[in-house]
């Protein structure tokens, strides 16, 4: 039996460990834990998904709880896939900020999964990995 909670806090190691285990980990710091530490020092809303407690699915956002919520991991154990966790970690995502728009971009693995639970792609986004870049 799943079970999902709001989590205040993860280990480094545990959250590492999801991203191994789904296909996140191939874009993903795991080798840096200073940056894996900062990114869940800096979250503000992780939901989780746990099988007798093991971490088996994780959603981990940065959200203003109003206006809109940034999903920026969605993990799920490769073992657990095709389960429903996935939508459920968005659901419940979702419910702790219903004012706000969720947000997010699609791993290249999961780009033709969001459409069919029910999520609207839009074609304005835009990213800035290097400051340099600017003009």
């Amino acid at each position: 039996m799943i079970s999902y909670q709001i989590e205040e806090k993860i280990s480094t190691e545990e959250f590492t460990d999801i991203l191994l285990t789904s296909t996140l980990g191939e874009r993903r710091p795991v080798n840096n834990s200073r940056r894996i530490n900062g990114m869940l020092e800096h979250a503000n809303l992780i939901v989780t998904a746990r099988d007798q407690g093991k971490l088996v699915g994780i959603a981990r956002s940065l959200t203003d709880f109003v206006y809109c919520t940034y999903l920026s991991d969605l993990a799920v154990d490769k073992a657990y896939q095709k389960t429903g966790i996935g939508k459920e970690l968005i659901r419940l995502t979702k419910k702790e900020t219903p004012e706000a728009k969720l947000i997010l971009l699609a791993a290249p693995k999961a780009i033709h999964y969001y459409p069919k639970i029910g999520m609207v792609q839009w074609e304005q986004c835009y990213i800035l990995d290097d400051i340099d870049a600017l003009k």
